[in-house]
C-alpha cells in the first residue's frame, strides 16, 4: 500500500507540474499584466518599477521556478480587477463552491444509485423504462437549461424557492456554510439539483449496467445454485461488485461538479469560485485564471488518489496484486 501511495503521488506532482506550467503560460501570452495594472496613461519608469517588482525583468524559467515557488505557498499574486490578494479572494469564495458540490454530489449518489439498482432489477417494468427514458433527458438536457427551467417553475410560477444568492450563512472561523440556516438550505435547493440531475442519469445509466453484467457472471449463477437468498445476491454479492466503476465515476464526477459548477454559478448567482472565474475571463485577470486552474486540478489529483485507495479498499484482489508486484 505504502508503495502505491508514493507512485500515485509522484504522478500527481508531475501532473500539477504541467498545469502550474500551463497556468505560467498565460501570463506570458495573454495579454501585458503591467499595461492592465497601470494603464495607458502611465510612464515607462513606473511601467519598468512595476515590472522589476514583479519579477518579469527575469528570464522565462526564473519566472515560472518564483510562479510554483509561490503557487506551493499558496500565493498567486494580485488580482489585477480587485486589487486583492488572489489567495484571500479564493478563500473567501471556496466554501460557497465546495458546499454546492458536495451537496448535490450526495443527492445524486443517494438517488442515482438506488435507481441504477431499480431499474436493473426491474427492467422490463413499466417505471423502469419511465425512468430510462428520463435519463436520456438527464443527460441530454444542457445544465444552463435545466437551472433556467427549475426557476421558471419553482421560483416564478410557484414562488416556493429563491432564484439566486446563497441566502443567510454561519460562520465557523474563515468558512462559511448555509446548511445551518433555513434561508441557506433554501438557497441551496434548485442550484444543487440542476448539478445533481446529470449526475443523477448517469449513475442510474452505469449502475444499471454494472449491475445486469455482473448478474450475468458465473459465480452468481453458482449463488443461485447453491440456494442464496435473492435478497443476498443482488444487495450483498452483485452490488458490491457493481461499485468498482461507480467509484470511480463518482470521484471524478464530484471533481467535475467543482470545476464545472461555473454555469450554474452564474445562472443562479451563487457566490463561488465559478462565478468569480467567469468575472475574471471577463476582464481577462489572469491571476485569478491561473490560480482557478491550479486549485481545480489539484482538486482532480487528490480524487483521482482517494478513488484509488478507495478501489483496494473494495477490491482485495488489488492487494494481492500489489503484494506480489512488491
Amino acid at each position: 500500500m505504502f508503495v502505491f501511495v508514493v507512485k500515485r503521488m509522484f504522478q500527481a506532482i508531475f501532473v500539477m507540474l504541467i498545469v502550474t506550467l500551463i497556468a505560467f503560460l498565460l501570463f506570458q501570452f495573454v495579454g501585458d499584466p503591467v499595461m492592465q495594472m497601470l494603464g495607458q496613461e502611465a510612464t515607462e519608469a513606473d511601467r519598468e518599477a512595476l515590472r522589476h517588482s514583479l519579477g518579469l525583468d527575469k528570464s522565462i524559467w526564473e519566472q515560472y521556478a518564483a510562479f510554483v515557488g509561490k503557487a506551493t505557498q499558496g500565493d498567486f499574486g494580485v488580482s489585477l480587477r480587485q486589487g486583492a490578494p488572489v489567495s484571500e479572494l479564493l478563500k473567501a469564495k471556496m466554501p460557497a463552491t465546495i458546499e454546492l458540490a458536495f451537496f448535490s454530489a450526495f443527492v445524486a449518489t443517494l438517488v442515482g444509485i438506488p435507481l441504477g439498482v431499480f431499474v436493473a432489477l426491474k427492467r422490463n417494468s413499466l417505471i423502469a423504462k419511465w425512468l430510462m427514458g428520463l435519463s436520456l433527458i438527464g443527460i441530454s438536457l444542457p445544465t444552463f437549461l435545466i437551472g433556467i427551467l427549475l426557476i421558471l417553475v419553482f421560483s416564478v410560477w410557484l414562488g416556493w424557492l429563491p432564484s439566486y444568492g446563497r441566502g443567510d450563512t454561519v460562520a465557523f472561523g474563515w468558512w462559511t456554510s448555509g446548511l445551518f440556516t433555513k434561508d441557506g438550505i433554501l438557497h441551496i435547493i434548485l442550484p444543487a439539483i440542476t448539478l445533481a440531475v446529470f449526475q443523477i442519469a448517469l449513475l442510474m445509466r452505469l449502475v444499471r449496467g454494472e449491475m445486469l453484467e455482473v448478474l450475468r457472471t458465473d459465480y452468481i449463477k453458482f449463488a443461485r445454485a447453491r440456494g442464496i437468498s435473492q435478497r443476498s445476491i443482488y444487495f450483498r454479492h452483485a452490488l458490491k461488485n457493481t461499485l468498482l466503476p461507480v467509484i470511480t465515476v463518482t470521484g471524478l464526477q464530484l471533481g467535475g461538479i467543482i470545476a464545472f459548477s461555473i454555469v450554474t454559478e452564474t445562472v443562479f448567482q451563487w457566490p463561488g469560485m465559478g462565478l468569480l472565474f467567469i468575472q475574471a475571463v471577463q476582464f481577462a485577470d489572469i491571476p485569478v485564471m491561473a490560480a482557478y486552474l491550479c486549485l481545480i486540478s489539484f482538486i482532480f489529483v487528490v480524487v483521482n488518489l482517494i478513488v484509488d485507495l478507495l478501489y483496494v479498499a473494495v477490491d482485495p484482489r488489488l492487494k494481492i496484486d500489489g503484494k506480489s508486484q512488491a
